[in-house]
């Protein structure tokens, strides 16, 4: 499994790297921009990600706006929703909204709040039927 994992705070970063380093190949990015383009050249090469780990507040462009430029991109190149890649949004915040945004307007697959326990992520990676 290829996976991206998105986040600003270094030490989320690294954490969610060591969580998710035994299911797979993990690449980072600090911010939104950067994921964009990350995502993007890894389309160019024919090596998508399977999972994208964001965060959605960050510095430059949020999480609910790279996931919008995310899904615009596999539209324009004409993958089906059912080979998008899986996107997880990770936050502490606990808003209703926020949740709601990610969901339903951003197309995200999952939430996952901070602080990050273990057994959430894996109960969201089997939910997603990216892990036995």
């Amino acid at each position: 499994m290829r996976i991206l994992i998105v986040e600003d705070e270094f030490t989320s970063r690294k954490l969610l790297t060591a969580l998710l380093a035994d299911y797979g190949q993990c690449d980072t990015a600090s911010d939104g921009v950067e994921c964009v383009d990350i995502f993007t050249k890894a389309l160019d090469e024919g090596k998508p990600y399977d999972l994208l780990c964001m965060d959605i507040m960050m510095p430059n462009k949020d999480g609910h706006q790279a996931l919008k430029e995310i899904r615009a991109i596999e539209s324009q190149r004409g993958i089906p929703p059912s080979q998008e890649s899986k996107v997880i949004m990770v936050t502490a915040l606990n808003d209703p909204k926020t949740v709601v945004k990610a969901y339903y307007k951003g197309g995200a697959a999952a939430y996952l709040p901070k602080p990050i326990e273990v057994e959430t992520l894996t109960a969201i990676l089997r939910d997603l039927a990216l892990i036995d």
